[in-house]
């Protein structure tokens, strides 16, 4: 007796609908039948959506045969990968050495408190994410953290806060 298999769909893999994936159309085109290709995908689609959306995995997965759970194997390896939208401001605090025996955790703390958010969280209202990073290469500045491409050194958790407050104080200002 021969059994038929049923197929299921995946509750993790459904989609919303939200993601325009005919966005990708180019990316697949360019990448179509080479080989070696993941993480330039991955790149690639991450500068356009901002992060690795579900959907965008199932397309490329469907579009460029690859394999879904090696491509979320790279996404997840590689810290340059998110796979959820990151805030329009992204605070990085170093934790490295010698930001980490200047109070690196009271500034991570202090942050973690003003915004109400954990580290690798994003506001409720889309403006910052906060991660913590082994080093940011500033080590006379201790501590540090970087907002985008800006850096911000000798801080206290005092003053980590107040430039975040300030961040959103400018961002009201700005014209929708």
């Amino acid at each position: 007796m021969r059994v038929e298999r049923i197929k299921m769909i995946r509750q993790d893999l459904v989609t919303d609908g939200k993601c325009d994936t005919t966005l990708l159309d180019e990316v697949i085109r360019k990448y179509s039948g080479k080989k070696g290709i993941m993480i330039p995908v991955l790149q690639e689609t991450q500068k356009i959506f901002g992060y690795l959306p579900r959907e965008a995995f199932l397309r490329l997965s469907e579009e460029l045969t690859l394999n879904m759970s090696e491509m979320y194997g790279v996404a997840t390896f590689y810290a340059q990968f998110r796979l959820s939208p990151a805030g329009r401001h992204i605070i990085r605090v170093c934790h490295g050495t010698a930001c980490h025996v200047q109070s690196a955790d009271g500034i991570s703390g202090a942050l973690e408190e003003a915004l109400k958010v954990k580290d690798g969280g994003t506001t409720v209202d889309g403006l910052f994410t906060l991660e913590s990073v082994a080093c940011l290469g500033c080590c006379s500045l201790a501590p540090v953290m970087m907002v985008g491409e800006e850096t911000y050194g000798k801080l206290t958790g005092k003053d980590a806060v107040k430039v975040i407050k300030n961040i959103r104080i400018d961002e009201k200002d700005l014209p929708i």
